[in-house]
């Protein structure tokens, strides 16, 4: 019976009474009723985060020496044991597994099962984990918490639980779909990017994971980040599928001003590829998890940014007003491009960026770090918002996620599928090379360009550069790809970066993106 209906029988109760004279003695057998408690929910994870940074921050207590000796290969011993997996007494497709904290995953984390409503914590315990050839000279505290979790769906077979998505290590997590590999990562939120003094990393502190139905499509995890700038709240739903989504909702709560901060940050690996050719002593000629940032404007243009094993740190900002999306996409699905067996870069996903709601100026930037080998991510691509974070003011967005192999369906004009750097001659030409030039060859495909194979001069390229002069460009048909392939030649001044657009129309249709490169010219020697 709720309040107001227990209202309702007093009112009529009393009518009765005035009527009969019954004795009060009536009333007071109708029992109290507590008032039903509120379902725990993402506005309680905002009230906790509001609160936290209202106080100074805390780092939280270390792990034993033991765990953090721990390197690489003795932490992967860990291993949860699967018939262990949580979530299993609802009869969802949904399971969990914990991650063991050591090695470079010292911060330990909560992580709470919600069940009607009503949050409560996973405890450590040893017997949850298999340890492998990993031994330790003592037990390990029992309230150690754990280094993150994942979760697991069937994505590619009924019989199966494949991963889904993890969330480990600062405000890092991966998600996967339908035939995917892991390869770049999200980030909950960046702070100072690709700045002199250094980033700083936020932390997920504590996770709440809802118990889905045994029919659910979806499965819901809220989040606590927290650092020594701001705390957050984090709301993720997350839906398995061929392409997977997870869309996010969040809080922020700075505890001071933040000069640079980093919306929806994707983080990957470019080492080489065919536009970069510095790396040669290796059998694979491709070795990256992403090749390229896409970005759909607020005025419907879209623009393809190669990535670049940088030679020195190098930021690239493209300036928009609610920017309707942008993500760090590996086009190349070409096995033949990488050959490597184990490691499957030709499954990596792409991971393409929605916003929801009014974003408002900013820009998106794209970071590239030098880096020597395919072990380091070097690539992080964000939304910095013009207006600056300040503390005492509630900032929330949202958007969403999507894990995908074939992103072609989103937009239908061309795409530039390869983009190569030459001396700007033809071979056996006797033509003069001219100092500090360069000759750009980008192969374009895809949208009406294979209808206009049949009458190639009705296609122009529109080339455009800053800090440089073009010397020409022009157009091939190019059957192979069912396109045209472009040649742009430039000059530019030793030492100078110069930043290339160019894109291809037939009249005054717009018939592909808009092909966007930087390229500096040797210093003078």
């Amino acid at each position: 019976m709720t309040v107001t209906d227990r209202r309702r029988v007093l009112a009529g109760l009393s009518a009765a009474l005035c009527a009969t004279a019954a004795p009060q003695a009536l009333l007071a057998q109708q029992p109290e009723q507590a008032p039903p408690q509120p379902r725990f929910g993402f506005e309680e994870v905002a009230r906790r985060a509001r609160e936290i940074a209202a106080v100074p921050y805390e780092a939280g207590p270390a792990l034993p020496e033991a765990l953090t000796r721990l390197d690489f290969d003795a932490w992967r011993e860990i291993r949860f044991r699967p018939e262990r997996a949580l979530l299993a007494q609802s009869n969802s497709g949904f399971r969990m597994q914990m991650f063991h904290p050591g090695f470079l995953f010292t911060r330990p984390v909560t992580v709470n099962v919600i069940r009607d409503g009503v949050p409560m914590p996973v405890p450590y315990a040893a017997n949850l984990f298999d340890y492998g050839r990993t031994k330790f000279d003592k037990p390990l505290p029992v309230n150690l918490g754990f280094a993150g979790f994942r979760l697991h769906y069937p994505l590619n077979d009924p019989r199966i639980f494949d991963e889904l998505i993890s969330f480990i290590g600062a405000s890092y997590f991966r998600v996967l779909g339908r035939g995917q590999r892991y390869g770049l990562s999200a980030r909950g939120l960046a702070i100072g990017a690709g700045m002199p003094g250094g980033e700083e990393f936020p932390i997920f502190r504590e996770f709440w994971v809802e118990t889905p139905t045994a029919d659910a499509e979806r499965v819901t995890v809220y989040a606590l980040l927290d650092s020594p700038s701001v705390a957050g709240a984090y709301r993720f739903h997350i839906y398995p599928d061929g392409d997977s989504v997870v869309d996010v909702g969040a809080a922020l709560f700075p505890r001071k001003p933040i000069e640079k901060l980093g919306l929806a940050p994707l983080t990957s690996m470019f080492f080489t590829g065919e536009n970069d050719r510095r790396f040669h002593d290796d059998f694979r000629s491709e070795l990256h998890d992403s090749d390229g940032l896409m970005i759909h404007s607020a005025t419907g243009e879209w623009i393809w940014r190669p990535l670049r094993n940088a030679r020195v740190p190098a930021a690239s900002s493209f300036v928009e007003r609610n920017v309707r999306g942008f993500g760090l996409m590996q086009r190349d699905r070409v096995f033949e491009h990488y050959q490597d067996l184990d490691l499957a870069y030709e499954l990596r996903p792409s991971y393409w960026i929605e916003p929801q709601g009014d974003w408002g100026e900013g820009v998106v930037e794209l970071i590239e770090l030098p880096t020597t080998d395919e072990t380091n991510d070097n690539i992080v691509a964000l939304w910095a918002p013009k207006l600056a974070l300040e503390p005492g003011r509630e900032f929330r967005f949202g958007y969403k996620l999507t894990a995908m192999v074939d992103s072609s369906d989103l937009h239908p004009g061309g795409r530039a599928i390869n983009t190569y750097q030459a001396k700007p001659k033809a071979l056996g030409s006797g033509e003069p090379v001219t100092e500090n030039a360069r000759r750009f060859i980008v192969d374009f495909a895809g949208g009406d360009l294979g209808y206009y194979l049949k009458q190639p001069e009705k296609v122009e390229i529109v080339p455009s550069i800053a800090y440089g002069r073009i010397n020409r460009a022009f157009l091939v048909p190019n059957p192979k790809t069912d396109g045209f392939r472009a040649f742009i030649d430039i000059v530019v001044e030793p030492g100078q970066l110069a930043e290339m657009r160019a894109f291809l129309k037939s009249g005054s249709k717009t018939l592909t993106e808009t092909w966007s490169f930087p390229w500096r010219a040797p210093d003078a020697s």
